[in-house]
């Protein structure tokens, strides 16, 4: 059997990492010769929960086609949020909780898609199905990526499946998950070490909606004033990436982890539209006030994609 990468989406958050080494273990004990990679360096939030479980995290690689025949995908399907030659490689297997968009392949494939709150959250399912125990330390990265994706089971993502899938793995883990869960997330909002590109671009994703393409990144903090501080930086920053990218538009999704509120902040046009999606105007800033928002793929995405239809 030829070996296999294990990888989820470019620009990976802790579930993007975690789903990749979580399935690629469960695949391994099934039989299956697998590597989990990564298409990106972590984050910090990421590198908190490797730290405080004492795992390594997976290598980063660009291409795939140049190691393996076959992939595995995880926590994304869209290729444009994929390794750059996913058309050289064969998919044989896919594990998301998100939409799926422009997904086809010239064979059968394992796909498994469910709408709760976590990629980790359907691979603990798995291990279920399969009779096989999850070891300790890898149950506590899946818990940190359920925490992650639905921050702290607060995001309107968040399912009973969620619920339940982090309650036993904070059991087999050892851990309490509010606690480590609250350090969790201030590890990932440290935003003074970060550069203005990683801000913006750090955890971002390309949508092609309605003939235009927008290019959505969210960044978490306690204090949404240590973001605007840097507006204008941030703004210089996404204007540059539109001219090399040929986005038509870019939001930055400003997300305070501690009251659920947002601040929206947009680079390009069409401005009209986005206010058109959520019933409400920018400020002479370009930002707009999104209370209560904060989930990208549930409560951003679908709007836009209705009013860009």
């Amino acid at each position: 059997m030829s070996k296999e990468l294990v990888f989820g989406h470019q620009k990976p958050d802790t579930d993007a990492i975690v789903a990749a080494k979580a399935f690629s273990y469960l695949q391994n004990e099934i039989g299956f010769d697998t590597e989990a990679v990564a298409l990106g360096e972590a984050n910090a939030e990421t590198k908190f929960a490797f730290d405080h479980f004492g795992e390594e995290l997976p290598r980063v690689i660009k291409t795939a086609a140049n190691e393996v025949k076959s992939v595995m995908l995880v926590d994304h399907n869209e290729a444009p949020q994929s390794v750059s030659d996913i058309a050289d490689v064969e998919v044989t297997h896919v594990v998301d909780h998100h939409r799926i968009a422009d997904f086809a392949t010239a064979g059968p494939v394992w796909y498994t898609a469910r709408p709760v709150g976590c990629t980790s959250t359907i691979i603990l399912d798995l291990f279920t199905e399969n009779d096989i125990e999850v070891p300790a330390k890898l149950a506590g990265l899946m818990a940190s990526a359920i925490i992650s994706d639905t921050l702290l089971l607060k995001s309107p993502t968040t399912t009973d499946f969620d619920v339940n899938a982090l309650e036993t793995l904070a059991k087999i883990a050892g851990i309490d998950a509010n606690s480590y869960g609250m350090d969790l997330l201030k590890a990932g909002t440290d935003l003074d070490s970060k550069s203005d590109l990683e801000l913006v671009d750090g955890d971002a994703k390309t949508f092609e909606l309605g003939g235009k393409t927008l290019r959505i990144g969210q960044v978490n903090t306690v204090d949404l004033d240590d973001v605007f501080a840097r507006r204008d930086a941030l703004v210089k920053t996404m204007q540059s990436e539109i001219d090399a990218k040929g986005y038509d538009i870019f939001l930055l999704l400003a997300t305070n982890i501690l009251n659920s509120d947002s601040k929206l902040l947009a680079v390009g046009e069409p401005k009209a539209t986005v206010e058109t999606a959520f019933g409400s105007k920018f400020a002479a800033d370009d930002t707009m006030s999104l209370p209560g928002v904060v989930s990208r793929k549930k409560q951003v995405v679908p709007p836009l994609t209705d009013a860009f239809a």
